[in-house]
């Protein structure tokens, strides 16, 4: 019987095949570009080409793709085949180095914020050696990064590579003070928890709103939602096993480490988790992930829907992207060992996380906005808008105590009686954990809460990694400087934590008083939605740091700026669009036809009886040609918007009027909506309800 181990990576042209396919020298050659950044020799390019197209085409391969991730949120692909003609009219199957470390995409048909006209098209992909190629059907895939004729990245993985190498420079500065040579490079490390609904297929397509937008825009609480908690670590249902068996099996053969899977909160969502692995690696599995997960999902007539709110009145999905710091000798710098309050390097490493978080909050709000998140932060299922860090008990006390220079006791360690014999005894951690923070320390690490399902996990590890990078550089500048290592490592911790304190905090996130205190008595910052934290991008201090790490030149950040924002102008107007069809086109004309019926019965009933008055329809018609009534003029409203929404000089100006405006004429059209969903027969209703779709799959 096959096991998991025998087909796990099957589909990737892994270090084990590389190691069995190339000579010891190329190996060797290649393996120093990956680990160690050296410059790829074209010989070298050469030989792996021939193998990996040797290994792909055995496995029934006849195309490749150089597979990248363009600004449109998700990956592209263009596909050539492996065929060349020869001389007798056949054709042989050839696949050079300069193929796969070139590509040449029409860089004008992606978002460039306007960094290329629409004449000019050449744009370039350049083969990332450090992320392995896969075999996708029958086509090759070779992750690559994706820029413009002039340079400038068009896409997530150059700025987070650059973000990676950024941090390595200063976190091996760092580690060379404290005398360790044998570190040859930091990396940092990334689990991303993947949120996600299933629902029926068929549910699906009779609702435009989840069609065109992937999320329900009407749409009645139901007399059940996620009240009873009885979903969350629930048995699983038969057809979403059977669809977690099958995604299980396509991942594993793609090499994810998918390890961990369960109900979430909600009805009809679920949760998968991968083992940790390398940021640009974890970057490229995700993505590959909610791809996979929704072609999958087809095969068993489901549809996953990973917007991060698909249903008003219930838990949204999230992505929680845990984050670490890894030497090549396989030390975590984030681990606080058994005695954290005397292990210097491990404070430094963290009171740089507080700063960085401290100093660039905003960066960080800015990494997880999209129109989609916005319903969902703060929302009492996921961190607010306000960042901050949590710690716990245990930390919390040593920062103090190194702050105010008292003596620190370490709490001695409780062990867990459960009070029955029978039950394991264990110790308990000396920290709670804390599902409302949105940047939470959980042992050797930091559970950054804040992103959106749908989102790639590289722009919150860009500004994460680059911040992180500043505080290593500002520690290592004065350090390196300093007459008395020691002394100036004590006067720095404790004067980072004096600094940036009011970043944490441990307490409930959802309680309103903590926004009050975050912003009013703390200062932090409060951008609630993506038309408010965006155009901070640009903010003088974010573009100083980010182009002096070379993360991003300043042109790349102003067209990212631009088109964040065009975005999120252009999802909220689809949206309004169909609200306005739906309503005109489907829940007007069903209202208008039980109303129909109503006065039909009322009159059969006033035939038959002789009253003159019929109370129950009569007072059920008057409600609903109210709320028609309320229907057509809030539609006219929403319309007469969307007509001026466009009429602006810039896209900041522009998604500001939407914010202020559309959303709420958005509001103002769904409650009508929602109502008459109450009051209607179900039979006359024109697509199903949240009760249908949340618990439609058995």
């Amino acid at each position: 019987m096959e096991t998991v181990a025998d087909f796990f990576g099957s589909q990737v042209f892994d270090d084990r095949v590389m190691k069995a396919t190339l000579s010891s020298e190329v190996y060797r050659s290649l393996r120093k570009t990956i680990d160690e950044g050296q410059a790829l020799d074209l010989r070298v390019a050469n030989a792996v080409a021939s193998a990996m197209k040797d290994w792909a085409v055995q496995r029934g391969a006849t195309h490749y793709t150089h597979w990248f991730q363009p600004l449109t949120g998700i990956t592209a692909e263009k596909h050539d085949s492996f065929i060349s003609p020869s001389p007798d009219g056949g054709v042989i199957m050839e696949f050079s180095g300069k193929e796969l470390i070139k590509g040449e995409p029409d860089a004008s048909s992606f978002p460039s914020g306007g960094l290329r006209a629409t004449f000019e098209a050449r744009g370039y992909t350049a083969w990332d050696p450090t992320s392995y190629a896969f075999l996708k059907g029958k086509t090759l895939c070779i992750p690559t990064a994706f820029c413009s004729y002039g340079g400038e990245a068009l896409d997530k993985k150059t700025p987070l590579l650059r973000s990676m190498e950024a941090l390595n420079k200063q976190a091996l500065r760092i580690i060379r003070l404290f005398g360790n040579t044998a570190v040859k490079c930091v990396k940092t490390s990334v689990g991303p928890e993947q949120e996600y609904f299933l629902i029926d297929g068929e549910m699906y397509r009779q609702r435009r709103d989840l069609v065109f937008t992937g999320r329900t825009l009407f749409g009645a609480k139901p007399p059940k939602g996620q009240e009873m908690d009885d979903h969350y670590f629930g048995v699983i249902k038969p057809r979403v096993e059977a669809y977690m068996e099958d995604l299980n099996q396509e991942l594993w053969k793609l090499g994810v480490l998918a390890k961990t899977e369960h109900n979430e909160v909600a009805p009809a969502q679920h949760e998968l988790a991968p083992i940790y692995t390398t940021t640009n690696i974890a970057t490229d599995h995700n993505q590959l992930t909610m791809e996979i997960m929704q072609k999958v999902a087809a095969r068993h007539g489901l549809v996953c829907l990973l917007h991060e709110k698909p249903f008003a009145g219930v838990n949204g999905s999230g992505k929680h992207n845990n984050w670490s710091l890894i030497t090549d000798t396989g030390v975590n710098l984030l681990s606080p060992g058994e005695t954290p309050y005397e292990n210097a390097q491990f404070l430094l490493f963290l009171c740089a996380v507080l700063k960085a978080v401290d100093d660039y909050q905003d960066l960080l709000r800015i990494s997880v906005a999209t129109a989609g998140n916005d319903h969902r932060l703060g929302a009492n299922e996921a961190p607010p808008a306000v960042v901050s860090v949590f710690l716990g008990d245990e930390l919390s006390a040593i920062l103090e105590a190194i702050e105010t220079g008292a003596p620190y006791n370490a709490a001695e360690k409780t062990q867990m009686k459960l009070g029955v014999n029978v039950l394991p005894k264990f110790t308990r951690d000396t920290t709670d954990r804390n599902r409302t923070s949105p940047f939470a320390f959980t042992g050797n690490k930091f559970e950054f809460r804040m992103l959106g399902s749908s989102n790639s996990i590289a722009c919150a590890n860009i500004m994460l990694n680059a911040a992180v990078a500043e505080s290593l550089k500002i520690y290592a500048d004065r350090l390196e400087g300093a007459e008395d290592f020691e002394t100036a490592l004590h006067e720095m911790i404790r004067k980072t934590i004096k600094d940036h304190k009011r970043i944490i905090f441990n307490g409930n996130g959802y309680d309103g008083a903590w926004i009050q205190e975050a912003t009013e008595k703390r200062g932090l910052l409060n951008y609630r939605t993506t038309a408010d934290c965006i155009p901070h991008l640009l903010d003088r201090k974010n573009v100083e740091m980010l182009t002096s790490h070379k993360v991003f030149s300043e042109a790349e950040l102003k067209s990212r700026c631009e088109i964040t924002l065009d975005n999120y102008c252009k999802a909220i107007v689809i949206e309004a669009n169909t609200m306005v069809e739906m309503a005109r086109c489907e829940i007007a004309p069903a209202v208008e036809s039980y109303i129909k019926e109503l006065a039909k019965t009322a009159a059969l009933k006033k035939s038959v009886s002789g009253e003159v008055s019929v109370t129950y329809e009569s007072a059920l018609m008057k409600k609903l040609s109210l709320l028609a009534g309320q229907i057509f003029h809030a539609a006219d409203e929403l319309e007469a918007a969307l007509r001026t929404a466009g009429q602006h000089r810039n896209v900041v100006e522009e998604s500001a009027e939407i914010r202020d405006t559309l959303l709420g004429k958005m509001d103002g059209l769904r409650a009508p909506c929602d109502e008459a969903e109450i009051w209607t027969a179900k039979a006359y209703w024109p697509f199903p309800t949240y009760g249908d779709l949340l618990f439609g799959v058995r």
